[in-house]
């Protein structure tokens, strides 16, 4: 049996993330804060043990004071039935089995424990895809690895569901990110920790012609009034339920007590064969 394909170079990863301390961009991490906030200011329930699966401990830590922060890794540190609250907190696109990482957050909740995650959905840095791929095609007649892939949201409730998640619920919130330039952009990846990590990227410098009408087509079709271009960050939000028996059950075929028509106040048509 072989192994499944490898998507994130941890060590890769872990470098990029220590490069970003020295200067950090956070402005995503820290929305993300507030919509994980927002989202449990409307859970009718307070939650004693929380834990957070992240790449970026202090920031957690801060955000969630109290909380067990928990390296992102590829087996989580998570004991079984522990937990209120599980937040996987934006490092879930990195991860090589994402429904794998959902199933270890789910066997950590006691039941009706709530699972919380954020990550960046398919529509993220669509803008640099596209120029990076029809720079990189035209000069060098072919396509290299330069972006994470990320899930498109209607796939994402049906993975909650996979890991046995109850209730799964799935949001989206596009944000659209000014920037002097494609090269700024890129400087705020990696401050953000975001930088290329993908297993199978090159392990050389792109040649200067790419990134250059890279730019040019980035400015050329995304370019505003301004002088400026444009870039999208879709946050993928996810909920799900451990299951437990207080929860709303759906009702078995043939079991119900009242017709349709009655409820609606009409007259039942019945279709001819």
């Amino acid at each position: 049996m072989t192994d499944a394909p490898k998507l994130t170079d941890r060590a890769a990863l872990t470098r990029n993330r220590a490069r970003a301390l020295r200067d950090p961009a956070m402005f995503l991490q820290e929305t993300a804060v507030e919509e994980f906030q927002d989202r449990l200011s409307l859970v009718n329930k307070s939650f004693q043990s929380p834990a957070i699966v992240t790449g970026f401990p202090d920031f957690w830590a801060a955000a969630f004071p109290g909380a067990k922060i928990v390296a992102d890794e590829d087996v989580l540190d998570l004991d079984p039935s522990a937990h209120d609250l599980v937040i996987h907190a934006m490092s879930l696109h990195w991860a090589n089995d994402p429904v794998g990482q959902m199933i270890q957050c789910r066997r950590a909740l006691k039941p009706d424990g709530l699972f919380l995650a954020g990550l960046f959905g398919g529509q993220t840095l669509q803008e640099l895809r596209i120029s990076l791929a029809e720079a990189e095609s035209r000069v060098a007649g072919g396509l290299s690895p330069r972006v994470a892939p990320m899930a498109e949201i209607r796939d994402l409730g049906g993975l909650l569901q996979r890991a046995g998640l109850a209730l799964p619920v799935a949001d989206s919130i596009p944000l659209t990110v000014s920037y002097q330039s494609m090269v700024h952009l890129m400087r705020d990846l990696r401050a953000m920790g975001e930088g290329n990590a993908l297993d199978t990227r090159l392990r050389y410098p792109t040649r200067r012609e790419v990134l250059t009408q890279a730019s040019d087509i980035y400015a050329r079709t995304y370019g505003d009034d301004q002088g400026r271009v444009t870039a999208t960050f879709e946050l993928i939000f996810l909920l799900g339920w451990a299951p437990d028996d207080s929860q709303p059950q759906p009702l078995r075929p043939g079991s119900a007590t009242a017709r349709l028509a009655d409820v609606l106040g009409t007259q039942e048509t019945k279709l001819s064969d």
